[in-house]
């Protein structure tokens, strides 16, 4: 799915993914594509939807366009 990071802390490693349907998803940063651990928010971004460790839908395979 599409969308923008809408927000990212670096100290914690973890962010939101606002879909373009409106839906907001939790990440982690070891799910940034690329490896870097980083991703600038307001960026438009393509991710994959899953269920997390505790049972609610993140997304994965964060990558920014």
């Amino acid at each position: 799915m599409q969308g923008v990071i809408a927000s990212f802390d670096a100290a914690r490693g973890d962010g939101w993914f606002l879909a373009d349907s409106g839906e907001r998803f939790y990440f982690h940063c070891v799910t940034i594509a690329d490896g870097t651990r980083l991703i600038n928010e307001g960026v438009r971004a393509v991710a994959e939807r899953s269920v997390g460790r505790l049972g609610r839908d993140e997304v994965t395979a964060v990558a920014a366009l």
